[in-house]
């Protein structure tokens, strides 16, 4: 029987994973820190946390995490971004004077992904280094961004998140979408899955933007994302595929293993 291992943090989208997992006849083991107990190290199926703790976890597990690396969004074609996008350096962010969107590169959330003009608000270089890798972007206004679930070039659920800034959720707990909206996002996910190398498990997330059409927002690690109005079952899945023993890499999951975590 496959487990879920999840993080000591509990949070909305931890309990609904553990829901899912339990209905999925999974075991579920929510650890107290960041070492996985004597005997807990068999049939583990899936993480899910905050993306550090699984990068630990996993490493002591001999799992591979499958992800996107940060140089991914970059480089796809301006007509599925719909606008510049750089790697760069926390230091090059700090020394700019027009407005810039920044946000870490290696998908930890050091600090908020936002529009900053002359490296105000962003944190200090003792915090950060300023060779700290960060995603450069030209800002846009988005009028709405939705949350894809992908395995294996397939959105599997697909949530809103955002409109016009604003948490999408509407009074009654619902994550609402129009059939126009789905048909849109599956319409730019089934382009960028024809046209770009995607991970076999990884979160997309698509968004209108006022002006421009619809565009990639940005890739996260399934392990790490929050699940909003998604199907939390289907969500397992996409755990599931993204989470495999490293004597067990084969084919195309080889080049999406991200690194292992350094263990002290």
């Amino acid at each position: 029987m496959s487990t879920l291992i999840l993080s000591p943090r509990y949070s909305d989208d931890s309990r609904v994973m553990r829901a899912a997992a339990i209905r999925a006849g999974w075991n579920v083991l929510r650890l107290g820190g960041w070492r996985v107990p004597e005997g807990q190290t068999d049939s583990v199926g899936a993480l899910y946390g905050e993306p550090l703790f699984a990068e630990v976890i996993a490493a002591q597990l001999g799992i591979a995490l499958l992800d996107a690396p940060k140089e991914w969004l970059p480089d796809l074609p301006m007509s599925l971004r719909q606008r510049d996008i750089r790697v760069s350096t926390l230091g090059e962010a700090r020394r700019s004077a027009d407005p810039i969107f920044v946000k870490p590169a290696d998908g930890r959330k050091g600090f908020a992904g936002a529009v900053y003009r002359d490296g105000q608000g962003l944190p200090s270089a003792q915090a950060c280094p300023n060779e700290t890798p960060v995603l450069i972007a030209e800002p846009v206004r988005w009028e709405a961004e939705f949350r894809c679930f992908v395995k294996d070039g397939a959105v599997l659920t697909m949530s809103p998140y955002l409109r016009d800034g604003e948490l999408a959720r509407a009074d009654d707990g619902g994550w609402p979408m129009t059939s126009t909206e789905a048909d849109a996002v599956r319409a730019c996910a089934e382009r960028l899955f024809a046209e770009v190398p995607t991970p076999p498990a990884i979160v997309v997330d698509i968004g209108l933007i006022e002006g421009r059409g619809w565009a990639v927002v940005e890739a996260n690690s399934a392990f790490g994302a929050g699940v909003y109005g998604c199907d939390p079952e289907l969500v397992l899945e996409v755990l599931a595929r993204g989470c495999i023993p490293r004597t067990e890499l084969s084919g195309n999951d080889i080049r999406w293993a991200a690194p292992s975590a350094d263990l002290i």
